[in-house]
Order: C-alpha cells, then sequence, then structure tokens
C-alpha cells in the first residue's frame, strides 16, 4: 500500500471514530432512526475499505479480520438499538474498540511502500541518476518507476519542433515504463526524480511542457533535481569563477524542487551564495532555507564512472577493429570530446582546429586509437543557432565516419567512453571532471595551435 493510500485509509477511519459520536449523541436523543442509519452507513464504508485494502495487500490479510469482527459488531448493535434497555456508553465502547482494532492493525501490519519516479530525458545523461534508482529500486518499501520523458527541438521562434524520445536507449537492466501510460497526475508519486533543469528557458531544446519543474511540483510530495552536468570544482570564494557558472544555479528547476542534489558541499556553497545574491535577500532565514534545500551529496554521475569497470564492457565488433594492434594488444584509446561552447564561441576557426586534430590522429594510427565522442546537443544546437556552420561541421563528420579509421561514439553510453579510454583530450566540460574522478590524464585543447 502506498504511503499517500495508509493515510488516506486512517481519514477514513478517523471518519469512522467521529460518526460513532453522532451515533452516541442520536441514540441519547432517542432518535433510533438516525442512529440506525448512520451505523448502516459506516459498514457500507467499511466494506469498500475492507475490499479495497484486499485488493491492495491481498486475502486473508490481519486488518480484513478486524475489518469483518466490526461490522458483525455494527450489526448486532443495529439489531439492539430497538432495546430500550441498552447501555448507551457501553455500546460505544464496543464500537471504539472494534475500530481501534482495524486502526492499529492498519497503522502495524500494513507497510507503507513509497512510489518514486524517475523522469530522464536524454538517455545519455542517465548516468545523473541511476545510482539513485538502484538504492531506491533495492529497497524492499519502495516502487522504482523510469518513465523517459519526450523532448524537442526548438524552432527559431521558441516553439516546439520535431520531437525526439530515447525510451529505448537506455541500459537492458532499467525497466522502462511509458510517459504515456503513467499518469503522475493521478497516481501522485511521493517523489519525483528529475536532472533537466530549464522547463522552458532553453532555447535550443525543451522537454515537454507536462513535465516543467513547475507542473510537476504539483502531483507530489517531493520533487528532487539533480544536475544532469558535472562542473570543475569551485571554491565559495572564487568570485570569477563562480561568475561563469552561475547560470547554472538560478534555473527553474533549483527553484522548484524540493531538494537540490550537487556534486560536493563547496558547490553546495556557491549555490547558496548565487542564490542569495539573486534574490538580494541575504537574511539568516532565507539562508536556513536555502542550506536545508541543498544537499552537497556528491554526484551520481561520478558514482557510475567510477563503477563502470572495462572488463565489464560490450564492446562493438566495429570498435574492436580499430582498437587491436594485429598481435592482438591494445592501442592507447584517446577520448576526444568536441562541446557546444566551443562551436559556437570559435565558429570555423574550431572546425579548422577539429580538422587538423583528425588529422594528426589518422597519421598515428599504429599506436592510437582515436574515440570521438562530440557533445549530444551539438546538431541541436549549432544546426538551429548555426545553420551554415552545422553543414561545414556535418561534411567533417561524414568524412570521419566513412573512412572508419576512428570511432564515432553517438550512443547514449558516455561511461563506457570513459572506461575505455586511456586519456582525455578535447574542449573543457563536465566531462573532464569525470576523467579527473577516474584518474584519466587529461589535455584541454587550444583553438589557436594547429598541429
Amino acid at each position: 500500500m502506498r504511503s499517500a493510500q495508509k493515510q488516506e485509509t486512517l481519514e477514513v477511519i478517523e471518519s469512522l471514530h467521529q460518526a460513532h459520536e453522532e451515533i452516541k449523541e442520536a441514540f441519547m436523543q432517542n432518535n433510533i432512526v438516525l442512529a440506525q442509519k448512520m451505523l448502516a452507513e459506516c459498514q457500507e464504508f467499511a466494506i469498500s475499505l475492507g475490499e479495497s485494502i484486499e485488493k491492495l495487500e491481498g486475502e486473508g490479510h490481519a486488518t480484513i479480520s478486524c475489518i469483518e469482527e466490526y461490522c458483525e459488531t455494527l450489526f448486532h448493535i443495529y439489531e439492539e438499538l430497538s432495546d430500550s434497555q441498552i447501555n448507551v456508553n457501553k455500546t460505544y465502547k464496543r464500537l471504539k474498540k472494534q475500530l481501534l482494532k482495524v486502526e492499529n492493525s492498519v497503522k502495524n501490519d500494513i507497510a507503507a511502500r513509497k512510489e518514486v519516479v524517475f523522469f530522464p530525458y536524454k538517455a545519455s545523461m542517465w548516468d545523473s541518476l541511476e545510482s539513485v534508482w538502484k538504492a531506491v529500486d533495492e529497497d524492499p518499501n519502495c516502487d522504482a518507476y523510469v518513465v523517459p520523458i519526450p523532448y524537442y527541438d526548438k524552432n527559431h521562434d521558441g516553439s516546439l519542433g520535431q520531437m525526439h524520445y530515447e525510451g529505448n536507449e537506455y541500459p537492458k537492466y532499467v525497466p522502462i515504463c511509458s510517459y504515456e501510460e503513467y499518469d503522475f497526475e493521478k497516481r501522485k508519486p511521493d517523489v519525483m526524480y528529475i536532472h533537466n533543469p530549464y522547463d522552458n528557458m532553453n532555447f535550443v531544446t525543451s522537454v515537454h511542457p507536462r513535465f516543467y519543474s513547475d507542473n510537476l511540483k504539483k502531483y507530489t510530495d517531493k520533487l528532487v533535481y539533480i544536475p544532469y552536468f558535472i562542473l570543475g570544482e569551485i571554491k565559495p570564494d572564487e568570485d570569477e569563477k563562480i561568475e561563469g557558472m552561475k547560470h547554472f544555479c538560478t534555473v527553474p528547476a533549483v527553484f522548484h524542487a524540493d531538494k537540490v542534489v550537487v556534486q560536493s558541499e563547496d558547490m553546495k556553497q556557491v549555490y547558496i551564495k548565487v542564490l542569495l545574491d539573486a534574490m538580494e535577500d541575504h537574511t539568516e532565514a532565507v539562508r536556513k532555507y536555502w542550506d536545508a534545500k541543498i544537499l552537497g551529496l556528491g554526484s551520481p554521475k561520478i558514482d557510475k564512472v567510477l563503477n563502470t569497470k572495462k572488463e565489464d564492457l560490450e564492446i562493438p565488433p566495429e570498435w574492436l577493429q580499430i582498437i587491436e594492434k594485429p598481435d592482438g594488444s591494445w592501442k592507447k584509446i584517446i577520448f576526444y570530446n568536441t562541446s557546444v561552447s566551443a562551436l559556437l564561441q570559435h565558429n570555423e576557426k574550431m572546425l579548422e582546429k577539429m580538422q587538423s586534430v583528425l588529422q594528426d590522429f589518422q597519421d598515428n594510427t599504429d599506436e592510437v586509437a582515436l574515440l570521438w565522442r562530440p557533445h549530444p546537443l551539438i546538431k541541436a544546437t549549432i544546426e538551429s543557432m548555426r545553420p551554415q556552420l552545422w553543414i561545414e561541421y556535418d561534411k567533417l563528420v561524414r568524412q570521419y565516419r566513412e573512412e572508419g579509421w576512428g570511432i564515432y561514439d553517438d550512443t547514449s553510453d558516455l561511461d563506457r567512453a570513459i572506461a575505455l579510454s586511456d586519456a582525455y583530450y578535447g574542449d573543457g566540460s563536465s566531462v573532464v571532471q569525470l576523467c579527473q574522478e577516474k584518474g584519466i590524464p587529461v589535455l584541454i585543447q587550444n583553438v589557436d595551435v594547429l598541429v
């Protein structure tokens, strides 16, 4: 039985207690007809309650027996009310005693289960929720649901464009529930987890408006936001670095969620500092509010990357052809990461840099295997904001893939790429932090230096 359902059951029992008081009052006023009518209504409520509990907890549950005894007591008292010699107080105590047995059985014999739902949107970002989902899924008192939600490219006028749904791209061990079948408005889950914070504030993509944080908040007791990204660690007194990331702290989900889980205690203090400044309110009450709301518990993304082992990976045969040397040993695998922001900032100059990098790695394929994994939102972003740049970028990608000397990874499995790689090269991004956590050497590319 859900926690909410258990609470509703106890509320029904409380209404029956109140009805007993009214029955007692009716009998004391010698209004036998009213008293009998209310006894009959109590029995109808009790039968309905028993049927509901039986459906949720199964036949033969201890609470059902208590309800049956209560119904028998109601019937006998109904029959006895015509006897003018009936003792009102004694009868009232009989009713109360039987109903208390029902109430105590509900409290003690029925375990309250929590319904917890996860609403990821991009499969490649599932790692930001996975370790939390695993913990919930293993809890015998919780029912966990993973409900991937659709997202859209945005048109130039801000309207929603092409829809994307990646529910079939999650790991096989993750049971997926259709967003069309999971009615959260009706089910009102105890806890909801999200990793998309933007609602309608993202100019490039948007989850379906039904899943905006302000709407989700209406249908749950606890909305939890965990960022899909990892930021470079910042101390609360590093004002210049904070200036470059504070927009991450003032997104809609941070304000609408009941809890926000960030990657470290230092990052928690950074969030609080930014939010106090944004609200122009540094009072102790407001500080305590954000201190209780934001939790520096660490990122599930780090859990995922640390727990992903190279020996456990399923590697595509076409990747192995690039990775393996003729003697069966492996080449050094370099994770080449290109970001959205670098392309937007440097445009054609960044394309020239990428072409230079690819040529250099192609010249060294005897010893090195390149694993190129661009940011998953490059297409949607560049195609929308720099259409001509997208045409040239797409040509570069198609040429690389057709030549087949390197790996092109556009799958949702970032952690596989990190686990396989011996070193990281490319743009600054949240992937850098994950590689550092894994102990992988990192080198950031300089667009002004061509190989």
